[in-house]
This record gives structure tokens, sequence and C-alpha cells, in this order.
């Protein structure tokens, strides 16, 4: 084969592949993605969620949200997180990352101040990852970019009673070791 002949297959190969490229993801906000029904996962593992590990505080829906993530152990990473307006918790999450088919979830349940689910008691909103890259991870409907002056910086997909679905951003600083 000649060296132009080479290139022309490869061209034509790349044009093949792009349309089941792009259709495994597709956008749910300007910065969250959707995996596609029949779109493969991404291979992954917990080492690729390093960047969530650590204490972090920022803003996130009129309210002060601190979340802390613990590194990989037991085959999961696990995190919290409340949700605090002045002195008054507006909710909590608790939330692990896990291995599974090949890539990793992120689970998690929220709970009222009182500590009651908001979802039934075997329920859990589920994450699966769509793709990581870097400094970025975008699972479908959340997104983590982790930003050049340490900050995490997050968008989350909220699906409305209503049917429609709206992205809230939020910026988290880490906290200092006390």
């Amino acid at each position: 084969m000649t060296q132009r002949t080479l290139a022309a297959s490869a061209t034509a190969l790349c044009l093949l592949l792009l349309p089941t490229l792009a259709s495994a993801q597709s956008l749910q906000t300007p910065n969250t993605l959707a995996l596609e029904a029949s779109a493969p996962r991404p291979k992954a593992t917990l080492a690729d969620l390093k960047l969530l590990v650590g204490h972090w505080r920022g803003g996130f829906l009129g309210s002060t949200a601190e979340e802390v993530w613990l590194p990989a152990a037991g085959g999961t990473m696990l995190g919290v997180a409340r949700i605090y307006k002045e002195d008054a918790v507006v909710f909590y999450e608790t939330m692990i990352a896990v291995e599974e088919e090949g890539s990793v979830s992120l689970k998690l349940k929220h709970f009222h101040p009182n500590l009651k689910g908001w979802e039934e008691k075997d329920d859990v909103v589920t994450f699966r990852l769509v793709k990581a890259s870097g400094n970025t991870l975008w699972f479908e409907g959340l997104t983590f970019r982790k930003r050049e002056d340490g900050s995490l910086q997050g968008f989350v997909a909220i699906s409305y009673k209503d049917g429609t679905v709206k992205e809230e951003s939020f910026v988290y600083q880490p906290v200092a070791g006390r």
C-alpha cells in the first residue's frame, strides 16, 4: 500500500467510526452528558475518581454545601454531603462509587434533616460514568471538573416534577485539615 492509500483508508475508517462514537453519548444539559442505551460503558476503575477525594465546601442552590470523599477501600469510595442554610440543614446525601460493568458508577441516597430518606427504602440514584478525561469526570447528569486553582467545579442536571431538566452548577474549595 502506498502512503496515500494508507492515509485515505485511515480517513475512511475514522469517518465510519465517527457516527458510532458520537452516538455513544449526548448532551443532557450544556455541561452534562447522557449515555445512549446501547452504548458500551467506558472502561474505568475507582482509581480514575481520585480527583474527588478530599473535604470540599462551596455554594449550592442558595445554600452552603460540604462534601467529603474518602479514598477507595474495600472496593468502594465513600462520600457524604450536607447542604445547610445558616444554622439549619436542608438535606444530606450518602454516596458510594463502585466498579460495575467494567466501569464505575456513583450511587447516592438523599435524606431530610431528620434522616428520613427521600428515595424508597431500597432505591438509590445512580449516575453511570459516561467519560473520564484528565481532570474531568462525566457521569450521566453529573460532571466534576478539577480546576487549575485546586477547586472542584460541578454541574448537575436536576429533573423536576413538571418534566423539565435544569442544570445547576457549584464550585467547591478544598477545606484545609484541622
